[in-house]
């Protein structure tokens, strides 16, 4: 099982941990509501797991133009 981290706005590959011993629990997922649970964790066919958090530059750009949160998809 793996577990990569991307970022939700811009797609963008944050990091990865491999290997029988990465739990939910370890990475401190467990702390999230069921409702955190839905719109950031994401289970793969293949046993892979998806986290969507927001990366720097996306943090800093909404940060500074809080009105991109109203679009869609606003860091392409």
């Amino acid at each position: 099982m793996a577990v990569n981290y991307v970022c939700r706005h811009c797609r963008t590959p944050l990091g990865r941990f491999e290997g029988a011993d990465v739990s939910e629990y370890r990475l401190g997922l467990h702390f999230l509501t069921p409702e955190e649970r839905k719109r950031i964790i994401a289970y793969n066919s293949n046993g892979d797991v998806t986290v969507q958090v927001v990366c720097d530059y996306c943090s800093q750009a909404l940060d500074h133009h809080p009105e991109l949160a109203l679009l869609s998809n606003p860091l392409q």
